[in-house]
């Protein structure tokens, strides 16, 4: 399988996916925003973009939908329950549908509620069992950091979609988010984890860059590398359970993780 990572250095800060079989040159589309950007790149390969899959029905991730189908022909993909919520959607996903993108590629409908109830993220696995699985998680999942649910989500439901789903997968798993919020996602995770060697020295080497990162040149993360920098998934860490506690003196010194998880949220939608 072939990933093309497109970054159009809009305000929102948005990556866009091409995903290609290297046989066939059939192509798949993940939130082309841009989609003369996708478009362009895709022709620049010699690709033919088949289908559109969106992970949610937020407008910067679905606004070019209708340009990229007018242009190509391509299908829209997205979760069946967002059936009123996105226009125009040709085949509705649940959670275990299989997609192929020509012959190589065959990728997995997770069914990840939270970001918004009708979230889906893609999990790509290559004929090549030595090829890492690819995760495209939209707003579930960012480097570092965690959706909001500001906009028809549901913090509990992010959290069982992250530690039932999420953490299960191989920490191998190379992860592609739908928005680049690095900078600010160690920030946080800095905030709550202060002695996280690894949050600190990937938050340096940004610091280092001030004024030129840009998503264009940010690296692509494991799973495995989300567990040491994302504090979303550190939650029975020592250092945050306390920090948290200091901060929300109602807590038990013991919280369960599901509570340190809702109350991080909490504080990222403040912070």
């Amino acid at each position: 399988m072939i990933i093309e990572r497109i970054w159009p250095g809009n305000a929102w800060r948005n990556y866009h996916y091409l995903i290609a079989c290297e046989e066939t040159g059939d192509a798949m589309a993940v939130d082309p925003l841009d989609w003369q950007a996708c478009l362009a790149v895709a022709r620049a390969r010699g690709w033919e973009i088949r289908s559109i899959l969106n992970t949610h029905e937020h407008g910067d991730h679905i606004g070019g939908n209708e340009g990229l189908r007018a242009a190509t022909g391509a299908k829209v993909f997205a979760h069946a329950g967002a059936g009123g919520l996105i226009p125009g959607i040709d085949v509705g996903l649940g959670a275990g549908v299989l997609l192929r993108i020509g012959r190589t590629v065959e990728a997995y409908v997770l069914d990840t509620p939270g970001h918004t109830r009708s979230h889906l993220c893609l999990l790509l696995q290559a004929a090549d069992s030595s090829t890492p699985a690819a995760l495209f998680c939209g707003d579930t999942l960012f480097n570092a950091g965690a959706g909001n649910c500001h906009n028809g989500g549901d913090p509990s439901l992010l959290y069982d979609t992250f530690v039932q789903q999420l953490a299960q997968l191989p920490d191998s798993t190379l992860v592609y988010p739908g928005h680049d919020y690095l900078a600010r996602n160690l920030a946080f995770t800095l905030d709550r984890e202060p002695g996280n060697v690894v949050a600190i020295e990937r938050h340096a080497s940004l610091c280092t860059l001030e004024g030129t990162h840009q998503g264009a040149t940010a690296p692509v993360f494991t799973l495995g590398d989300e567990k040491r920098h994302n504090v979303f998934f550190r939650l029975h860490e020592s250092e945050v359970i306390a920090r948290l506690c200091e901060r929300f003196p109602e807590l038990p010194h013991d919280p369960d993780a599901r509570s340190v998880f809702l109350h991080l949220r909490q504080l990222r939608n403040q912070w």
